[in-house]
């Protein structure tokens, strides 16, 4: 129900801030952030069976079609994104959740039951475009819901959460490629299929998740805002037996039924141009760093060390481990010691671990279990840095057009990091140079080192911040950001 009153004071975003962590919170993380626990199964578990995909018991594909079928992927990824993106600002956070799973849970189930090239790449496509909107809707989503005093940390494991599917997915492959226990026309199948039963079963968490009061108080609908977080506030308050404190201030909104996207381009270009720059390199250079470097150790293992390509799950697995780790460890220091130190220490850390791991790759001083240690210790710090940026794309923008720029940057970094990256080192790696392969690695080091750069410049001090407070909504009297050096 709309309210009639076009502006108006609310204290929604003071209410849902000031709550303690509890169990509804931790349903709702669960719920929303087991999306890319799926995203880390399925990129695993395809990448890793592709070599099936290639029998003539399964679909014949050639090399070059097991290619396009990862690009449609990607493709699908950057548009879903895109698309999803502007329709979670428009339309809402728990109608793209639900669609957006919707659109992922039907396409996987689809491409289990692919009977050749068409098909499968059709699905692919579907299922790269329904993970793409997941990105934008659930960062929302958790962003708007979780208190400040926590929001830092929360969204670093939630995103982190899809190196627990990398590592089910390498568990996974080892029983999937094993062709005396699961036949090939089979395994390949088997794989999207459990991608899709898993997917059925979050639908039903789902639903159980509200629409964002921040959201609906913006579209008007105020007695319905106010009616979910007084639930939450009584469901806290009963389990923890104790009063809430006393939320302290208020916001003014004018109401409006969209965000124009001439105003997306106004806030992103002109009011905070230094926001859009700083999310631009954050996301281009996490995203080359992963798909160059994390991606394509396989191929390096196979290629430089005699690794055997049914062992390389083994080797990928604690890689993924330490992945998951290092949120967990290094998370809670992003709220206490504050973004912008732990986005520029975390950036720099990978960049630099990057570089003396290369420089014992070139020099051939290292075994294979010596460099899954390396890349063990560089991944611990460098999930971090790459969720960060994430996280930094969905604070730093007012809520109007929150959803539509995390999409965008998002869309950019898979643009020339899953795309270009790839391309580039499997080059680098077939030339069969460890001198051109430690070049490719200083590059992403690089990168990673412009990013600490621009997050030393550029960063904005959110910890412990309101969302409102670090990017004042559109539609509120002060347009403009407030606090401590958050201009830009």
């Amino acid at each position: 129900m709309r309210d009639d009153a076009r502006t108006f004071e609310t204290n929604i975003p003071q209410r849902l801030d000031r709550l303690p962590w509890s169990r509804w919170h931790v349903f709702m993380v669960v719920a929303l952030g087991i999306t890319w626990l799926l995203d880390g199964l399925e990129v695993t578990l395809a990448g890793s069976l592709a070599s099936l995909l290639k029998e003539e018991t399964a679909l014949g594909l050639s090399d070059v079609q097991v290619g396009a079928t990862a690009t449609g992927y990607l493709a699908g990824a950057v548009v879903g994104a895109l698309v999803f993106g502007w329709l979670t600002d428009r339309l809402g956070r728990k109608k793209l959740f639900l669609l957006t799973l919707a659109v992922y849970l039907t396409a996987t189930g689809a491409t289990a039951l692919s009977w050749n090239f068409s098909s499968f790449l059709l699905f692919r496509v579907l299922t790269g475009a329904g993970i793409g909107g997941e990105y934008a809707a659930i960062n929302s989503a958790v962003d708007e819901l979780i208190p400040a005093a926590v929001r830092g940390r929360v969204d670093l494991i939630v995103n982190a959460t899809f190196w627990i599917g990398a590592a089910f997915g390498s568990c996974g492959t080892l029983l999937l490629l094993n062709t005396a226990v699961v036949p090939a026309h089979i395994a390949w199948r088997l794989a999207f299929a459990i991608g899709a039963g898993l997917g059925l079963a979050i639908v039903f968490l789902r639903t159980s998740v509200p629409e964002s009061p921040r959201w609906l108080a913006l579209r008007g609908r105020r007695r319905e805002a106010d009616e979910i977080v007084t639930a939450i506030e009584d469901d806290i308050a009963r389990r923890s037996h104790r009063p809430l404190d006393r939320p302290r201030g208020t916001i003014r909104i004018t109401v409006r039924d969209h965000t124009p996207l001439r105003d997306v381009w106004d806030t992103m270009v002109r009011q905070h141009p230094r926001r859009s720059l700083l999310g631009l390199v954050l996301m281009v250079a996490q995203a080359f760093f992963y798909n160059a470097v994390f991606f394509t150790y396989g191929l390096v293992l196979t290629t430089f060390f005699d690794v055997r390509a049914e062992q390389v799950p083994l080797h990928i697995l604690p890689l993924a481990l330490g992945n998951f780790a290092g949120p967990l460890v290094l998370g809670p220091f992003f709220d206490s010691l504050g973004r912008r130190r732990m986005i520029t220490s975390t950036y720099a850390a990978s960049g630099a671990l990057l570089i003396g791991s290369a420089l014992f790759f070139r020099a051939g001083s290292v075994s294979a279990v010596a460099q899954d240690l390396w890349f063990c210790a560089i991944f611990f710090v460098a999930s971090s840095a790459a969720s960060a940026a994430y996280l930094t794309v969905s604070e730093v923008f007012p809520l109007e057009v929150r959803g539509f720029a995390i999409s965008i940057f998002y869309a950019i970094g898979t643009l020339v990091g899953g795309v270009g990256a790839p391309i580039l080192f499997a080059g680098l790696i077939a030339s069969g140079s460890r001198d051109q392969v430690f070049a490719g690695y200083i590059l992403g080091a690089a990168l990673m080192g412009i990013g600490a750069l621009a997050a030393a410049r550029w960063g904005v001090d959110a910890e412990r911040r309101s969302l409102e407070s670090i990017a004042a909504p559109l539609q509120s009297d002060n347009p403009r950001t407030s606090g401590r050096r958050a201009t830009g």
